[in-house]
Protein backbone atom coordinates (compact mmCIF):
# COMPACT_ATOMS: atom_id res chain seq x y z
CA UNK A 1 0.00 0.00 0.00
CA UNK A 2 1.24 3.27 -0.69
CA UNK A 3 2.07 5.86 1.52
CA UNK A 4 -1.01 8.25 0.31
CA UNK A 5 -3.31 5.29 0.33
CA UNK A 6 -2.20 4.60 3.80
CA UNK A 7 -2.75 8.57 4.68
CA UNK A 8 -6.50 8.87 3.08
CA UNK A 9 -7.26 5.90 5.66
CA UNK A 10 -6.01 7.45 8.48
CA UNK A 11 -9.05 9.11 10.14
CA UNK A 12 -9.13 12.43 12.24
CA UNK A 13 -11.13 13.51 15.17
CA UNK A 14 -11.44 16.79 16.50
CA UNK A 15 -12.06 17.58 20.61
CA UNK A 16 -12.41 20.74 21.93
CA UNK A 17 -11.29 21.33 25.03
CA UNK A 18 -8.61 24.02 27.01
CA UNK A 19 -5.59 24.90 25.70
CA UNK A 20 -1.83 24.86 27.66
CA UNK A 21 -1.43 22.07 30.40
CA UNK A 22 -4.61 20.19 29.08
CA UNK A 23 -3.70 20.63 25.50
CA UNK A 24 -0.48 19.20 26.57
CA UNK A 25 -1.31 16.54 28.44
CA UNK A 26 -3.82 14.97 26.60
CA UNK A 27 -1.66 15.05 22.85
CA UNK A 28 1.25 14.13 24.41
CA UNK A 29 0.34 11.37 26.58
CA UNK A 30 -3.33 10.42 26.30
CA UNK A 31 -3.75 9.86 22.52
CA UNK A 32 -1.22 8.01 21.48
CA UNK A 33 -2.32 4.90 22.40
CA UNK A 34 -5.87 5.38 21.08
CA UNK A 35 -5.17 6.68 18.01
CA UNK A 36 -2.59 3.68 17.40
CA UNK A 37 -5.48 1.39 18.04
CA UNK A 38 -7.63 2.92 15.84
CA UNK A 39 -5.28 4.46 13.34
CA UNK A 40 -7.16 8.03 13.94
CA UNK A 41 -5.60 11.13 14.56
CA UNK A 42 -6.99 13.36 17.16
CA UNK A 43 -6.09 17.08 16.96
CA UNK A 44 -7.75 19.75 20.16
CA UNK A 45 -9.41 22.59 19.75
CA UNK A 46 -8.36 24.83 22.00
CA UNK A 47 -10.03 27.43 23.84
CA UNK A 48 -12.12 27.88 26.97
CA UNK A 49 -15.44 26.39 28.00
CA UNK A 50 -17.56 29.27 26.61
CA UNK A 51 -14.82 29.45 23.53
CA UNK A 52 -15.59 25.73 22.65
CA UNK A 53 -19.36 26.21 23.40
CA UNK A 54 -19.91 29.33 21.05
CA UNK A 55 -18.26 27.25 18.01
CA UNK A 56 -20.55 23.79 19.17
CA UNK A 57 -23.33 26.51 18.61
CA UNK A 58 -22.63 27.64 16.07
CA UNK A 59 -22.17 24.47 13.92
CA UNK A 60 -25.06 22.41 15.60
CA UNK A 61 -26.75 20.37 13.08
CA UNK A 62 -23.27 19.84 11.17
CA UNK A 63 -20.94 19.45 13.74
CA UNK A 64 -17.50 19.89 12.79
CA UNK A 65 -15.51 19.04 16.14
CA UNK A 66 -16.65 15.28 17.53
CA UNK A 67 -16.48 15.79 20.92
CA UNK A 68 -15.85 18.96 23.63
CA UNK A 69 -14.64 19.16 26.57
CA UNK A 70 -16.44 21.67 28.80
CA UNK A 71 -16.77 23.05 32.85
CA UNK A 72 -19.66 21.18 34.40
CA UNK A 73 -21.95 24.22 34.60
CA UNK A 74 -21.57 25.12 30.54
CA UNK A 75 -21.51 21.59 30.03
CA UNK A 76 -25.32 21.23 31.40
CA UNK A 77 -25.88 24.53 29.23
CA UNK A 78 -24.73 22.74 26.18
CA UNK A 79 -27.03 19.39 26.88
CA UNK A 80 -29.75 21.67 27.32
CA UNK A 81 -29.26 23.25 23.77
CA UNK A 82 -29.19 19.98 22.29
CA UNK A 83 -25.61 19.67 21.27
CA UNK A 84 -24.60 16.00 23.00
CA UNK A 85 -25.81 12.90 21.94
CA UNK A 86 -26.74 10.25 25.03
CA UNK A 87 -23.31 8.14 25.58
CA UNK A 88 -23.43 4.36 25.15
CA UNK A 89 -23.43 2.00 27.67
CA UNK A 90 -20.29 0.50 28.55
CA UNK A 91 -18.10 -0.86 31.36
CA UNK A 92 -16.58 2.82 31.97
CA UNK A 93 -19.50 4.40 32.13
CA UNK A 94 -20.61 1.81 34.97
CA UNK A 95 -17.44 2.19 36.97
CA UNK A 96 -18.46 6.16 37.07
CA UNK A 97 -19.86 7.51 40.05
CA UNK A 98 -23.20 9.65 39.76
CA UNK A 99 -21.84 12.61 40.99
CA UNK A 100 -19.68 12.52 37.88
CA UNK A 101 -22.38 11.61 34.67
CA UNK A 102 -24.69 14.19 33.83
CA UNK A 103 -28.14 14.52 32.44
CA UNK A 104 -29.17 11.15 31.80
CA UNK A 105 -25.49 10.26 30.38
CA UNK A 106 -25.78 12.82 27.84
CA UNK A 107 -21.82 13.74 29.57
CA UNK A 108 -19.34 11.89 31.87
CA UNK A 109 -16.60 13.77 33.90
CA UNK A 110 -13.45 13.68 32.47
CA UNK A 111 -11.43 14.85 35.93
CA UNK A 112 -12.76 15.71 38.92
CA UNK A 113 -11.61 19.19 40.30
CA UNK A 114 -12.17 21.14 43.93
CA UNK A 115 -12.46 24.81 44.27
CA UNK A 116 -11.42 25.86 47.63
CA UNK A 117 -9.05 28.48 49.39
CA UNK A 118 -5.31 28.58 47.98
CA UNK A 119 -3.10 30.93 50.11
CA UNK A 120 0.31 31.81 50.10
CA UNK A 121 2.40 29.82 52.51
CA UNK A 122 4.86 32.48 52.56
CA UNK A 123 2.83 35.60 52.99
CA UNK A 124 1.07 33.63 56.36
CA UNK A 125 4.34 32.77 57.39
CA UNK A 126 5.91 36.22 57.08
CA UNK A 127 2.23 37.70 59.29
CA UNK A 128 2.40 34.57 61.46
CA UNK A 129 -1.27 33.83 60.53
CA UNK A 130 -2.75 30.70 60.68
CA UNK A 131 -3.97 28.73 57.38
CA UNK A 132 -7.29 29.26 56.73
CA UNK A 133 -9.99 26.68 57.43
CA UNK A 134 -13.57 28.50 55.98
CA UNK A 135 -15.42 30.23 53.30
CA UNK A 136 -15.75 32.90 55.97
CA UNK A 137 -11.65 33.89 55.96
CA UNK A 138 -12.25 35.85 52.95
CA UNK A 139 -14.02 38.75 54.80
CA UNK A 140 -11.67 38.21 57.95
CA UNK A 141 -10.27 42.16 58.16
CA UNK A 142 -6.83 40.93 58.78
CA UNK A 143 -6.62 39.81 55.34
CA UNK A 144 -7.36 43.65 54.03
CA UNK A 145 -5.90 44.35 50.75
CA UNK A 146 -4.69 40.58 50.48
CA UNK A 147 -7.67 38.51 48.93
CA UNK A 148 -7.50 38.20 45.29
CA UNK A 149 -11.24 36.91 43.30
CA UNK A 150 -11.92 35.66 40.42
CA UNK A 151 -14.92 37.62 38.82
CA UNK A 152 -18.03 35.74 39.48
CA UNK A 153 -19.60 36.30 35.77
CA UNK A 154 -16.40 35.29 34.21
CA UNK A 155 -15.06 32.14 36.80
CA UNK A 156 -16.53 29.08 37.84
CA UNK A 157 -14.08 30.11 40.82
CA UNK A 158 -15.62 33.11 41.39
CA UNK A 159 -18.82 32.13 41.50
CA UNK A 160 -18.21 29.34 43.51
CA UNK A 161 -16.87 31.28 46.66
CA UNK A 162 -19.81 33.57 45.98
CA UNK A 163 -22.05 31.11 46.14
CA UNK A 164 -20.73 28.92 49.35
CA UNK A 165 -20.59 32.99 50.90
CA UNK A 166 -24.26 33.01 49.91
CA UNK A 167 -25.15 29.80 51.57
CA UNK A 168 -23.13 31.10 55.01
CA UNK A 169 -25.39 34.00 54.90
CA UNK A 170 -28.46 31.65 54.91
CA UNK A 171 -29.01 31.76 51.40
CA UNK A 172 -29.61 29.03 48.71
CA UNK A 173 -28.18 28.20 44.94
CA UNK A 174 -31.63 30.14 43.73
CA UNK A 175 -31.60 33.20 46.72
CA UNK A 176 -28.54 35.40 46.53
CA UNK A 177 -29.59 37.86 48.01
CA UNK A 178 -27.38 37.22 51.40
CA UNK A 179 -24.18 37.41 49.34
CA UNK A 180 -25.55 40.54 47.18
CA UNK A 181 -25.89 42.48 50.55
CA UNK A 182 -23.37 41.30 53.10
CA UNK A 183 -20.01 41.37 49.96
CA UNK A 184 -19.99 44.63 49.89
CA UNK A 185 -19.09 45.61 53.62
CA UNK A 186 -17.18 42.01 54.24
CA UNK A 187 -15.42 40.68 51.29
CA UNK A 188 -15.08 43.40 49.38
CA UNK A 189 -12.75 45.61 51.72
CA UNK A 190 -10.08 42.64 51.33
CA UNK A 191 -9.99 42.34 47.21
CA UNK A 192 -7.35 43.90 46.37
CA UNK A 193 -8.36 43.04 42.89
CA UNK A 194 -10.91 41.30 40.82
CA UNK A 195 -9.27 39.65 38.05
CA UNK A 196 -10.84 37.98 34.42
CA UNK A 197 -9.45 34.18 35.08
CA UNK A 198 -7.09 32.63 37.37
CA UNK A 199 -4.13 33.27 35.42
CA UNK A 200 -3.15 36.16 37.09
CA UNK A 201 -3.41 34.68 41.00
CA UNK A 202 0.16 33.24 40.90
CA UNK A 203 1.62 36.15 39.22
CA UNK A 204 0.10 38.36 41.88
CA UNK A 205 1.59 36.27 45.04
CA UNK A 206 4.65 36.44 43.71
CA UNK A 207 4.56 40.01 44.13
CA UNK A 208 3.38 40.01 47.48
CA UNK A 209 -0.46 41.24 46.50
CA UNK A 210 -2.26 38.02 46.80
CA UNK A 211 -2.32 36.01 50.18
CA UNK A 212 -5.76 34.08 49.79
CA UNK A 213 -7.68 33.46 46.96
CA UNK A 214 -10.36 31.00 45.84
CA UNK A 215 -8.46 27.88 43.42
CA UNK A 216 -8.35 24.83 42.93
CA UNK A 217 -6.53 21.85 44.61
CA UNK A 218 -5.03 20.50 41.19
CA UNK A 219 -3.87 23.82 40.14
CA UNK A 220 -2.29 24.31 43.60
CA UNK A 221 -0.37 20.75 43.32
CA UNK A 222 0.72 21.99 39.85
CA UNK A 223 2.69 24.74 41.30
CA UNK A 224 4.04 23.50 44.11
CA UNK A 225 5.76 21.15 41.92
CA UNK A 226 6.71 24.06 40.37
CA UNK A 227 8.65 25.35 43.36
CA UNK A 228 5.58 27.96 44.22
CA UNK A 229 5.21 28.68 48.17
CA UNK A 230 1.18 27.88 47.87
CA UNK A 231 -1.18 25.42 49.87
CA UNK A 232 -4.80 24.07 49.24
CA UNK A 233 -7.81 24.27 52.06
CA UNK A 234 -11.21 22.43 51.72
CA UNK A 235 -13.02 24.88 54.03
CA UNK A 236 -14.87 23.44 56.54
CA UNK A 237 -18.18 24.08 54.83
CA UNK A 238 -16.62 22.16 51.91
CA UNK A 239 -15.16 22.67 48.89
CA UNK A 240 -17.30 22.73 45.29
CA UNK A 241 -17.28 20.06 43.48
CA UNK A 242 -15.50 21.19 39.85
CA UNK A 243 -15.89 18.44 37.31
CA UNK A 244 -14.22 18.27 33.86
CA UNK A 245 -17.11 16.87 31.64
CA UNK A 246 -16.98 15.66 27.95
CA UNK A 247 -19.70 14.78 25.50
CA UNK A 248 -20.13 13.42 21.88
CA UNK A 249 -21.69 16.09 19.89
CA UNK A 250 -24.65 15.18 17.96
CA UNK A 251 -25.16 15.29 14.41
CA UNK A 252 -21.16 15.14 14.18
CA UNK A 253 -19.51 13.24 10.89
CA UNK A 254 -17.91 10.44 12.53
CA UNK A 255 -20.06 9.59 15.82
CA UNK A 256 -18.82 5.81 16.47
CA UNK A 257 -15.39 6.66 16.27
CA UNK A 258 -16.81 9.89 18.75
CA UNK A 259 -18.36 7.70 21.21
CA UNK A 260 -15.24 5.15 21.13
CA UNK A 261 -12.50 7.83 22.04
CA UNK A 262 -14.86 9.09 25.08
CA UNK A 263 -15.10 5.99 26.54
CA UNK A 264 -11.56 5.13 25.72
CA UNK A 265 -11.09 8.61 28.19
CA UNK A 266 -12.62 7.39 30.94
CA UNK A 267 -11.00 3.94 30.94
CA UNK A 268 -8.47 3.31 33.87
CA UNK A 269 -5.34 3.37 31.85
CA UNK A 270 -6.24 6.84 30.30
CA UNK A 271 -7.22 8.33 33.56
CA UNK A 272 -4.23 7.30 35.07
CA UNK A 273 -2.32 8.50 32.47
CA UNK A 274 -3.89 12.03 32.68
CA UNK A 275 -3.34 11.72 36.21
CA UNK A 276 0.55 11.28 36.14
CA UNK A 277 1.43 13.68 33.40
CA UNK A 278 -1.07 16.68 34.17
CA UNK A 279 -2.71 16.14 37.63
CA UNK A 280 -6.13 15.25 36.14
CA UNK A 281 -8.02 13.56 38.59
CA UNK A 282 -9.85 10.78 37.62
CA UNK A 283 -13.76 10.00 37.81
CA UNK A 284 -13.21 6.40 37.32
CA UNK A 285 -12.53 4.50 40.57
CA UNK A 286 -10.93 2.08 39.13
CA UNK A 287 -7.99 3.94 38.18
CA UNK A 288 -4.64 2.52 39.95
CA UNK A 289 -2.03 5.07 40.45
CA UNK A 290 1.48 5.00 41.94
CA UNK A 291 3.88 7.11 44.07
CA UNK A 292 2.90 11.26 44.03
CA UNK A 293 -0.13 11.11 42.07
CA UNK A 294 -1.98 8.35 44.53
CA UNK A 295 -1.02 10.53 47.67
CA UNK A 296 -2.58 13.57 45.66
CA UNK A 297 -6.07 11.32 44.82
CA UNK A 298 -5.75 9.87 48.19
CA UNK A 299 -6.21 13.85 49.53
CA UNK A 300 -8.54 14.56 46.98
CA UNK A 301 -10.79 11.65 48.09
CA UNK A 302 -10.86 12.73 51.42
CA UNK A 303 -11.94 16.28 50.50
CA UNK A 304 -14.59 15.21 47.99
CA UNK A 305 -16.14 13.11 51.15
CA UNK A 306 -17.47 16.77 52.44
CA UNK A 307 -17.70 18.46 48.91
CA UNK A 308 -20.39 20.69 47.78
CA UNK A 309 -21.89 20.49 44.35
CA UNK A 310 -24.19 23.47 42.59
CA UNK A 311 -27.52 23.28 41.23
CA UNK A 312 -26.41 24.05 37.25
CA UNK A 313 -30.27 24.55 36.00
CA UNK A 314 -31.22 27.38 38.41
CA UNK A 315 -27.61 28.82 38.66
CA UNK A 316 -27.81 28.91 34.82
CA UNK A 317 -30.62 30.20 34.59
CA UNK A 318 -30.67 33.25 36.85
CA UNK A 319 -26.62 33.52 35.86
CA UNK A 320 -27.42 36.75 33.38
CA UNK A 321 -29.17 38.22 36.18
CA UNK A 322 -26.66 37.92 38.83
CA UNK A 323 -23.64 38.75 36.29
CA UNK A 324 -25.58 42.21 35.67
CA UNK A 325 -26.29 43.07 39.28
CA UNK A 326 -22.20 41.97 40.04
CA UNK A 327 -21.63 44.47 37.81
CA UNK A 328 -23.69 46.96 38.50
CA UNK A 329 -22.98 46.71 42.41
CA UNK A 330 -19.41 44.68 43.04
CA UNK A 331 -17.31 45.35 40.57
CA UNK A 332 -18.07 48.55 39.51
Amino acid sequence: MTAQAAQAQTKTLYIGMNGGNMERTYTQFVFPPFEKANNVKVVVVPGTSTDILAKAQAAKGKAQMHAMVLDDGIMVRAIGMGLCEKLKPSANLSAVPPIARLKDDHAVGLSMGLIGLGYSTKIFAEKGWAAPTSWSDLADPRFKGKVVVQSMPASSFGLSAFLMFNRLKGGTDKNVDPAFKAWSTSIGPNVVEYIPNSSKVVEMMQAGDAALFPYTLTQVELMKSKGMPMEFVGPKEGAVVLLTAQCVLADNPDAELAHKLVDYLISPDAQALAMENGSYNPVNPKTVLKGKAADEQARMNAILKTAATLDWDVINAERPEWNKRWNRTVER
